[in-house]
């Protein structure tokens, strides 16, 4: 079987469901593995279509909000070291007070960031602070805040909670965002990945997956074999000299909520260490305890107690998010209103979704089977098509 029509079966197969409204995507990535490593791997379509470059589960791509995960793998890192504290006032990490103007006597804490209870909003933005801009400046837009829910008694998913992690991470290490997670996560486990491209090699970047929106046009990452000539958002004046960057002032620099590239085979093995309680290959990244805490919902939904879709992106369907721990969502919550099992089987898979620019991505482990998926799709519209489940029915396609 010639290799063209191999890719061309591949692709049929990854976009094959009942619902014919699905997008059909450029390129299609799907990896199967255990504990012990990769059991199957998918691949059909283009990480570059213009010049006519093959998609393959080792080129790196932005993977949207599985960043979040990735981020506070990072984050727990440094509770586990002492450096960060899950349940004390965050202020104190962050060097200024953080407080919703409605709920001034509430603190809010590193937990309810990472679980998206902060009553924080993206209505004021999260990523368009320039590398000469603090973040804190946002947080004046009475936007930013949720004036009808306290601090832990509502769930939101919001971006903006990630640059403030990413924030007090860096304050309380002294390190630049995109560096300490290569130290942190991405180098000990042997992944070649970056956050916004910076400290990705050459090789890596000559590999970049463009990202196609629902028109089949590039949208993010056409990189032509080249490095972006500004890896972040330039400084007002328009320079881009990284040497501006100053510890805890503009977390979302290097966008820990969807700015991390990294392939597949990457990807799993994050999955794996997950899967394997926090080791792989004999390097311990988290103790068993802190991929509990990561696992373990904190949020379940029920009427009066959140939304269960993104407000920040075009797909407002119902059901998407229905339990969320520190950024991981458990799947197939057995409630009316949820509608998130695009595996169709009923198992509480956890792990995280990415949408942007016209990618749609996933990392889901069955902890008790010690199985995981990872994939992505390109070239897809900004809502969630066609499937039986919240999910697309491309993505449905590449859950089986």
């Amino acid at each position: 079987m010639t290799r063209t029509l191999l890719s061309a079966l591949l692709l049929a197969a990854a976009t094959l469901a009942p619902a014919a409204h699905a997008g059909e995507p450029v390129a299609t990535v799907r990896v199967a593995f255990d504990r012990d490593g990769i059991t199957a791997t998918r691949t059909a379509g283009f990480a570059d279509r213009d010049a006519g470059r093959t998609v393959t589960a080792g080129d790196p791509v932005r993977v949207a909000s599985i960043s979040k995960l990735v981020t506070t793998i990072g984050a727990m890192r440094l509770v586990e070291a002492g450096k960060l504290d899950l349940d004390a006032d965050v202020s104190g990490a962050l060097g200024f007070p953080l407080r919703n103007p409605a709920f001034p006597d509430t603190p809010i804490t590193l937990r309810l960031l990472l679980s998206h209870r902060s009553s924080l909003t993206d209505a004021a933005g999260y990523w368009q602070t320039p590398l000469d801009g603090r973040l804190r400046d946002l947080l004046a837009d009475p936007k930013a805040w949720d004036s009808g829910h306290a601090p832990g008694t509502w769930f939101r998913y919001t971006n903006l909670n990630f640059p403030l992690v990413a924030q007090a991470m860096e304050r309380a290490t002294g390190e630049r965002f995109d560096r300490l997670m290569d130290r942190l996560v991405l180098r000990p486990l042997g992944i070649e990945g970056c956050f916004n491209w910076a400290l990705c090699n050459d090789a890596a970047v000559a590999r970049a997956v463009v990202i196609y929106d629902g028109d089949g046009k590039p949208a993010k990452d056409d990189l032509h074999g080249r490095r972006p000539d500004c890896p972040v958002n330039a400084a007002e004046d328009g320079s881009c000299d990284l040497a501006q960057w100053r510890a805890g002032e503009n977390g979302g620099l290097f966008s820990p909520q969807g700015g991390l590239r990294i392939s597949m085979n990457g990807l799993a093995r994050i999955g794996r260490m997950l899967l394997r309680e926090g080791e792989l290959d004999g390097v311990r990244i988290l103790s068993p305890a802190s991929v509990r805490a990561i696992a373990t919902p904190l949020w379940q939904y029920a009427p009066g107690r959140g939304l269960t879709y993104e407000e920040d992106t075009g797909d407002l369907g119902d059901g998407f998010f229905c339990r969320y721990g520190m950024a991981m969502q458990t799947l197939a919550t057995p409630v009316e209103g949820c509608r998130d099992d695009p595996f169709g089987d009923g198992v509480a898979r956890v792990g995280h979704s990415g949408s942007a620019y016209g990618l749609q991505s996933g990392l889901w482990l069955d902890r008790d089977a010690g199985t995981g998926v990872v994939w992505f799709a390109t070239g897809m519209p900004d809502e969630r098509l066609g499937g039986r489940s919240a999910f697309s029915a491309v993505e449905e396609g590449l859950a089986h």
